[in-house]
């Protein structure tokens, strides 16, 4: 018998890596973060555009709130686009708020090669918001639910029980718009602490309606500063398709902080949220492409191995 070598440990921990990352490489990221009053003279800072550039650069579709001026857009997507292997592009709301002091963007930016803009439609119903839901509706080759709908919401922490309560209306509206129920709604809610407790939620229709799944838990903390332990950002979609079509425990709050060994103090010159995420599953062909690109893989791993024995 021959005897056994210790490189076979790590030559099947390579692989068990390696499919791992393939697999998890297939995956369509969308992702939601409060910026925090993002505008010109914000983008210019260096520092803070290179952290906001490595966390947009992680997702497929990444959604910006906050965003108060058009300018500070336009500079992120020029330096996305100058270093990033990706050609990136954005599809914005027209400014909105009650108070010209506090007039916000929603803002998706997205990968061109991996998804497409299909429609937007700003909702428009008086006084249901102070920023109105705009929403977008994407189609993309590379997830297995091909065409769905992204709803974002920035409440206003003083009505967030009102707010998230209406995004049924907005459900509803955008729904029968495009024949479509696979809608997600993302954002910072506000839906925690003392803004959306426990009894508050029997009066919201998202909690209490059948077919709608909050990604983001309750007991997670999306915030940067180590004073608050809220989960003010969230995720949530409709329908058993759409839940199916979600990477099981995929949907987390991505710790930029950690993440970037950044001090916290640098970190809340970005914004003290932290951003949410979640990965579709791959269509099918590249699902039927996953194993041929590790096979190839391992087997340029193993003639490596065997060549060194």
């Amino acid at each position: 018998m021959g005897s056994f070598s210790p490189r076979l440990p790590l030559l099947l921990l390579s692989f068990f890596t390696l499919l791992v990352e393939v697999v998890a490489a297939s995956d369509f990221k969308i992702c939601a973060y409060n910026l925090e009053r993002f505008d010109s003279a914000k983008a210019s800072d260096s520092r803070v555009l290179h952290t906001v550039k490595r966390i947009v650069s992680r997702c497929d579709i990444c959604l910006l709130q906050n965003v108060v001026d058009s300018g500070a857009i336009r500079t992120l997507l020029a330096s996305l686009n100058r270093y990033d292997e990706y050609n990136y592009q954005s599809v914005s709301s027209e400014s909105l708020g009650k108070s010209a002091a506090d007039m916000q963007r929603y803002v998706f930016i997205y990968r061109m090669e991996n998804v497409n803009v299909t429609g937007q439609h700003q909702y428009q119903k008086e006084n249901a918001f102070v920023r109105q839901p705009f929403a977008v509706q994407f189609q993309s080759k590379k997830t297995a639910i091909r065409t769905f709908i992204l709803v974002p919401l920035h409440s206003d922490p003083s009505q967030a029980v009102q707010e998230v309560d209406r995004l049924y209306d907005v459900f509803e509206e955008v729904s029968k718009k495009w024949s479509n129920t696979n809608v997600m709604f993302l954002g910072d809610f506000h839906a925690s602490c003392a803004y959306v407790t426990r009894v508050n939620k029997k009066n919201i229709r998202l909690f209490n309606s059948s077919g709608f799944f909050w990604l983001i838990k309750d007991k997670v903390d999306t915030t940067v500063s180590s004073d608050t332990n809220c989960a003010f950002d969230r995720i949530v979609v409709h329908g058993i398709p759409f839940l199916r079509s979600i990477r099981p425990l995929s949907a987390n709050v991505f710790n930029y902080v950690n993440a970037f060994k950044l001090p916290r103090s640098e970190a809340q010159e970005v914004s003290n949220n932290l951003p949410v995420e979640v990965s579709l599953k791959s269509s099918a062909l590249l699902l039927q492409a996953t194993p041929l690109l590790v096979l190839i893989s391992v087997s340029a791993s193993a003639r490596s191995f065997l060549s060194a024995l």
